[in-house]
């Protein structure tokens, strides 16, 4: 089969326009920088991303959940905190109490390769804390037991735990930072906005999207081989 000029021109064109929306997608990777809520199985022994926040979560009496902040792609891809600390040795100094649970928390700051600019973190290992809170308590409740201050944005996703990082919450990261993230995509942490949705199709920085452009000449480059060739058969 021998193909005529516009769809040699078509096929070329398509071409062309997955290469640039497969460049633009790469360009455009990010990951975001959260204090990402795990939870310890009790059986094997391994971190688990949490499958509620810390505001709605209710711990039993004996369980272990964690805490880590990083940049971080995703649930799949964030770091988990790091230790292998239990229940026993974290709560081994805290007695059992009638009418209230513990709950063993390791709070795992980063590196510094996932601290803000000008931020440090503030210990170099993770922390460990036993909270004994009434047997209600959310693990928000524990963690404000023993890590004060805390500090939440205004859709409730936890921005910093004993006043760690003093600034920013959830904000998206250039592909490539963090040392334990391997950000390939944009989805956002739980409770944190997406950048660029709802606005209409452009980047971040207000113009329109590579996407949107190659899209475009696409359609006026396939338009004007339509022309060409209704010319010719008039001709």
């Amino acid at each position: 089969m021998t193909l005529n000029r516009p769809a040699l021109l078509a096929l070329l064109v398509l071409g062309l326009l997955l290469a640039v929306l497969g460049t633009a997608g790469q360009a455009q990777a990010v990951g975001y920088r959260y204090w990402s809520f795990w939870d310890r199985d009790s059986t094997g022994g391994t971190w688990v991303y949490a499958t509620q926040g810390p505001s709605t979560a209710r711990p039993s009496d004996g369980d272990v959940q964690g805490f880590r902040f990083s940049v971080s792609e995703d649930t799949k891809h964030s770091a988990k905190p790091r230790g292998e600390s239990g229940f026993a040795a974290i709560c081994a100094k805290t007695p059992a109490r009638e009418g209230a649970k513990r709950v063993a928390l390791v709070l795992d700051f980063g590196t510094a390769g996932d601290a803000p600019a000008g931020s440090t973190p503030p210990d170099p290992s993770p922390r460990t804390a036993c909270a004994r809170v009434d047997e209600d308590a959310t693990t928000a409740d524990a963690l404000a037991a023993v890590a004060k201050p805390l500090r939440y944005d205004t859709n409730a996703l936890l921005c910093a735990i004993a006043g760690y990082p003093r600034t920013g919450c959830g904000e998206a990261v250039p592909d490539g930072a963090g040392s334990d993230a391997n950000p390939t995509a944009s989805p956002s942490p739980r409770g944190a906005s997406e950048p660029g949705n709802g606005d209409g199709g452009g980047d971040e920085d207000g113009g329109p999207s590579v996407g949107l452009v190659a899209g475009i000449a696409a359609v006026a480059v396939l338009g004007a081989a339509a022309t060409w060739q209704a010319r010719r058969r008039r001709g």
